[in-house]
């Protein structure tokens, strides 16, 4: 199960990122496809992206001027949330799939939660609130609105989007200031945690995976558990990277349907698959 994921997450970020002159020119493709958007955390600023980020153009329309409900954007977060729920994060999201490497390093003594993690999980539903939503709209830019997620703390946005572009366009070099800054040090926390701690950034401050939890409970992909047959011996909390209980699997908003339960579990009671 793990290596199919892997494979799945690493051919998905491929397909999604693959304009391959836009990191060689250090510009951003301008195709027709970026009408569209992909499921996971994957930056419209991204040299190689040929597709926009779902909770950036989230932004660009609330931070259109006289507000308007967001018809088609909610509609696409209830398409892929009914269908996948967090799925998306476990299986299809880009920046996911960094964390999920360097977790592999076999360094520090690998945790699966941050201290407090009770209150912290509420962390990306304060993201998607005051960031994404009033944020985006009222606290920040003036009558600029601007992308208030995107602009102050998205790390997949610096180190998929700006740090690319920096690399290959000397102009955009000559215009780093303190904001850049700013980002490449969240940037670099969030990656040196990933190491120690699975997915921190998902876990805590991912708006994306606060909207796709709403969703799981109700999802069509599923991991069901066969209640009457389960032996309680633990080995599927035992093996969650975030550390869920045989009734809280799946249910969870916390849970991305990585498999590891369904293939630590020797009474087989666990099963991946749709309602």
């Amino acid at each position: 199960m793990k290596n199919i994921r892997l494979t799945i997450q690493l051919l998905f970020t491929i397909l999604t990122n693959g304009y391959l002159y836009g990191f060689l020119s250090g510009k951003i493709c301008q195709g027709r496809s970026k009408y569209a958007c992909v499921p996971g955390l994957n930056c419209y600023s991204c040299p190689g992206a040929v597709a926009s980020c779902p909770i950036g153009a989230l932004q660009a329309l609330l931070n259109q001027n006289g507000f308007q409900i967001p018809f088609g954007v909610l509609g696409f977060f209830f398409l892929f949330g009914s269908l996948l729920g967090r799925t998306v994060c476990g299986w299809l999201c880009p920046f996911g799939l960094v964390q999920d490497l360097l977790h592999r390093i076999p360094v520090f003594q690998k945790r699966k939660r941050l201290p407090f993690h009770r209150i912290l999980i509420y962390g990306k539903y304060a993201v998607l609130l005051f960031l994404v939503c009033i944020g985006s709209m009222f606290l920040f830019g003036g009558f600029a609105r601007i992308p208030a997620f995107c602009k102050y703390l998205c790390p997949s946005g610096t180190l998929l989007g700006a740090l690319p572009l920096l690399s290959a366009n000397g102009l955009l070099r000559s215009q780093i200031g303190g904001l850049f800054f700013w980002k490449l040090g969240i940037l670099i926390v969030i990656l040196v945690l990933s190491v120690k701690i699975f997915r921190p950034f998902c876990q805590y401050l991912c708006p994306l995976g606060a909207i796709y939890g709403w969703f799981n409970r109700f999802s069509l992909v599923q991991i069901h558990w066969e209640e009457e047959a389960c032996i309680s011996c633990g080995a599927c909390q035992k093996a969650c990277p975030v550390d869920l209980s045989a009734h809280e699997i799946s249910r969870s908003p916390e849970c991305i349907r990585c498999g590891r339960c369904v293939s630590a579990c020797p009474a087989r009671c666990l099963h991946l698959k749709k309602m």
